[in-house]
């Protein structure tokens, strides 16, 4: 969801080393910031939120959904952001107020960035970085060695060297207290004694059978943090592949955590996120239903939830991403920078298929050959 621009809000922060005036950057896997030119670092300080418990655990501030749709929420809720959009991927990622071109992240596509500053809802909370650059290529370059038919270029591109671009993901979670009334039928299994002929004697042989019996019921479960992402500029398989996320490590959202690093703004709106969110709590609410159900089968025949205290937040995830292009075509790696998990596109290489096939045909023809000689059949 994004809105017009607004006055008095904005975006550009700069983290100069107090030493020698150097921009710093988050050192991932710690909470400061460090000075790649002269090695000054800085711990993030990490204030509670309004509402946290003393000396408990940090509590992110949940933003109110319906406040959200009737455009209510306070002014301190929103950012204004230069973001470039790729016309290739729609990625729109936020650049450095310097950078009038650059390349798209996420599939390598030069772009030219905007220059008007674009409201959004703020984040929430931030996952930071826990794997640096090199851990994140030695993930990325063990999972293309076990890539099959994979062409050379590929292999060439991870021993190269190249950067991987370290940027954020943006996510919105869903809060919700749910109460659902549903009827349905519960099946029992049963057993008849039948006499059967077996070899011309009598035999006694069980047979199942089904009893279905009308049931009806309440069940109620409150939601926390349902994920839904909050772009398509990956694809739903790399998204989902990336899971699981360790949402407890989620930190109030910081400029700092993001010094270094670029961030996308998110595309997909939050009316649209809400109703993906409730298809997975449908889901889940369905389970919940069939287990109250019991017995050996459920039917469901109605449901009826009423949902209530829906409250959601805009959080940013860490990837690690490599975008490259293949005789025109755009490929990209995807490294989780939480759990260096990997996803990722990679082309196939016609002449190492057809080797293979080649290969398994003479081995195919030798086997053969051999079984004949052991027949006698040469």
């Amino acid at each position: 969801m994004s809105h017009p621009a607004l006055p008095g809000v904005t975006t550009a922060h700069r983290f100069p080393c107090t030493a020698c005036g150097a921009d710093r950057r988050f050192d991932a896997g710690h909470d400061r910031l460090i000075c790649d030119h002269c090695g000054q670092t800085q711990t993030i300080a990490q204030p509670p939120p309004p509402g946290a418990l003393s000396g408990g655990p940090s509590v992110l501030r949940e933003l109110d959904f319906e406040a959200a749709l009737a455009a209510s929420l306070p002014a301190q809720a929103f950012e204004d952001l230069r973001v470039s959009h790729c016309p290739n991927c729609a990625a729109e990622v936020a650049f450095d107020a310097h950078i009038h071109a650059a390349e798209c992240p996420f599939c390598a596509t030069p772009v030219v960035t905007d220059t008007g500053p674009q409201r959004h809802i703020k984040p929430q909370g931030v996952l930071p970085f826990a794997l640096d650059e090199n851990t994140a290529r030695r993930a990325m370059t063990d999972w293309l060695g076990r890539l099959w038919f994979a062409p050379n270029g590929l292999q060439d591109y991870a021993r190269k060297g190249r950067s991987l671009s370290g940027i954020y993901l943006p996510y919105w979670t869903f809060d919700a207290d749910t109460r659902t009334r549903y009827s349905g039928a519960r099946g029992t299994v049963y057993f008849e004694t039948r006499k059967v002929l077996r070899k011309g004697r009598a035999a006694h042989q069980q047979i199942a059978k089904l009893r279905w019996s009308p049931v009806s019921g309440r069940v109620a479960r409150y939601f926390d943090d349902v994920l839904v992402r909050a772009s398509r500029a990956l694809p739903a398989p790399h998204s989902e592949g990336l899971k699981p996320w360790d949402l407890a490590a989620l930190k109030p959202y910081r400029p700092d955590y993001l010094a270094g690093f670029r961030a996308e703004g998110y595309t997909v709106p939050l009316p649209d996120a809400y109703q993906a969110a409730r298809a997975r709590m449908a889901e889940v609410i369905e389970q919940d239903i069939k287990h109250d159900i019991g017995g050996d089968r459920q039917r469901i025949h109605d449901i009826d939830t009423a949902i209530s205290d829906v409250t959601f937040k805009h959080i940013l995830l860490p990837v690690w991403l490599a975008a490259y292009k293949y005789r025109g075509q755009s490929y990209r790696c995807v490294v989780n920078g939480q759990t260096g998990r990997v996803q990722g596109e990679r082309p196939y290489s016609p002449w190492k298929i057809a080797f293979a096939l080649l290969l398994g045909l003479i081995i195919a023809g030798i086997s053969g050959y051999l079984y004949g000689l052991e027949q006698g059949a040469f």
